[in-house]
């Protein structure tokens, strides 16, 4: 075979294996500074780098189809194809699609971190507790009762999500002590 022929899209494709190392290593600081200067945690920080390394290789198989000759017609009839079967497994499912977009939402907007603690406000149940872990479906916490329980995201994102302070906690340990064991003061104990 004579590598002759190919040579401009061999250049072409040299240059952008190239290109594409130098914007994963950029991409790879600008998300390690911004993720210190925004305290996000180990487990967002790596679905992050994933997100963005994903992109950089979609973008780089999409250019490098175009230098071999892939004509740009058919290659979009293929993208859109499978845009649309994807489309339409998702809409058969709307729950999973819910469910992404919410933990989509939850891990980007919403301030609630691992480890804090929160109250999904729900008027049957009283899901209090500390998060350990928010996944592409799932809303995993330990409530106060100790219970390991999961939420779909979507669930969460419609009931709502306190964050509960310091004070609160604080608050709510107290009101559970009292509520508990409840101590009848004296009047001379609130004597001076």
């Amino acid at each position: 075979m004579n590598l002759m022929i190919y040579k401009e899209e061999l250049v072409y494709t040299l240059a952008l294996i190239c290109l594409s190392i130098a914007i994963i290593i950029i991409t790879k600081r600008a998300i390690k500074k911004f993720t210190f200067v925004r305290a996000i945690e180990v487990n967002r920080r790596k679905v992050i780098f994933n997100l963005a390394y994903l992109l950089t290789y979609l973008i780089t198989g999409t250019i490098l189809a175009i230098i071999w000759g892939v004509d740009i017609k058919q290659f979009s009839v293929f993208i859109s194809s499978i845009l649309a079967v994807l489309g339409v497994g998702f809409f058969a499912q709307w729950s999973i699609l819910s469910n992404l977009t919410s933990s989509v939402i939850l891990f980007f907007n919403h301030p609630v971190r691992i480890g804090d603690r929160v109250r999904i406000l729900d008027k049957d149940f009283d899901w209090t507790g500390i998060v350990q872990d928010i996944t592409g479906f799932y809303f995993f916490m330990q409530t106060d009762k100790g219970e390991n329980i999961s939420l779909p995201n979507s669930l969460v994102m419609q009931k709502g999500i306190q964050i509960l302070d310091k004070e609160e906690i604080l608050a709510d340990e107290l009101y559970a002590k009292d509520s508990a064991s409840p101590v009848v003061k004296k009047n001379e104990d609130f004597t001076d």
